[in-house]
């Protein structure tokens, strides 16, 4: 669901950027108080998770179409919503730079899609009030699938209506609007699916860390090394091994788009475009995750083992980095007091 340049009008593109900057800064503002030397390593290995989870496209039989994880509701669960909304922006900030997966225009559009709605809405409002303090297996499956059908759902209405409010005319309103969200519905049960197996692995190994997350605390002095430990190979054999195998069907957007105008993607329009376009085309070191002219079957592989890799580095050094940043923006902000003479 990573909207495309072309889909958007500058001045559309441009208020989804000042509405994704103004919640970075209340999310920035919300954590620098609320870190610790716990929660910044979390922040960084799931950030990184989520990149290389984000490039397992699987099928969805008898539509022609693929998906992936959004990632936003199972970073809401582990780090709550204002931490999981800068990992996430983290992420495709990363994937628009350096990979050209999302355009620059529609990065605000896309941090804003996939990031406000799962970890602010679907997040706090549908599992949170599902598993309450009582997590069984049950609630943790029912919260998850029904959180993460409600994020995606929120979020592909919203690419919808940021299309049509670009005057898109290739793509009309309703015809958009029929085939992105049951499309999106059944990517929706998988990223349930898939939160609710991370989420119950953390319950079994670390309750704790739900616990505290839920009752918007730090985790302290948390023993987290097991978990960290867990997630990062998990994120090196997702990044460098599974994503050779993942599907090459169009994801949901790209379907919906190729049955509505007939093709996948849209011819993006002078100026503001074109200029953006010619930024994104000097920073991404690995287009479309793999080598630049590949010719052969296991050269994109390697390309795109190589993209995992390398994106889910650069994932975590970001995520690591922003979250000592922000601690040590809280630290200045306190102050310490001076002794009395």
């Amino acid at each position: 669901m990573h909207m495309a340049d072309a889909l958007l009008s500058p001045a559309v593109g441009g208020i989804m950027w000042t509405a994704t900057a103004a919640a970075t800064v209340c999310c920035s503002t919300k954590l620098k108080n609320n870190l610790d030397d716990r929660k910044i390593p979390l922040m960084g290995v799931l950030a990184a998770f989520v990149f290389a989870a984000q490039m397992i496209n699987f099928t969805i039989p008898g539509t022609g179409s693929s998906g992936h994880l959004g990632g936003g509701l199972l970073l809401a669960v582990l780090l709550g919503p204002p931490a999981a909304f800068l990992a996430m922006a983290s992420v495709l900030t990363v994937q628009a730079l350096f990979f050209a997966d999302g355009g620059l225009l529609a990065l605000g559009c896309n941090i804003f899609n996939l990031g406000i709605f799962p970890c602010f809405i679907a997040y706090p409002l549908i599992y949170k009030r599902i598993v309450a303090g009582h997590p069984t297996p049950g609630r943790l499956l029912a919260g998850s699938l029904l959180a993460g059908i409600i994020g995606l759902q929120l979020g592909s209405l919203a690419v919808v209506l940021e299309t049509t409010l670009s005057g898109v005319s290739e793509l009309p309103f309703s015809s958009f609007l029929i085939l992105m969200q049951p499309i999106h519905l059944a990517i929706g049960i998988a990223e349930g699916l898939v939160t609710a197996g991370v989420i119950s692995f953390i319950w079994q190994t670390r309750p704790e860390i739900l616990e505290q997350t839920a009752a918007e605390r730090p985790p302290g002095g948390l023993p987290i090394k097991a978990v960290l430990a867990g997630l990062a190979l998990a994120t090196v054999l997702t990044g460098g091994l599974l994503s050779r195998y993942a599907s090459e069907r169009p994801d949901g957007l790209e379907w919906a788009m190729f049955k509505v105008p007939g093709h996948e993607k849209l011819e993006a329009p002078a100026g503001v475009h074109q200029s953006l376009q010619g930024i994104q085309d000097k920073t991404a070191l690995l287009p479309d995750y793999g080598f630049r002219d590949t010719e052969t079957t296991d050269a994109g592989r390697l390309g795109t083992s190589a993209a995992g890799m390398i994106g889910s580095l650069l994932v975590l050094l970001v995520g690591l980095g922003l979250g000592l940043l922000l601690k040590k923006r809280g630290k200045t902000g306190h102050g310490h007091p001076h002794p009395h003479v």
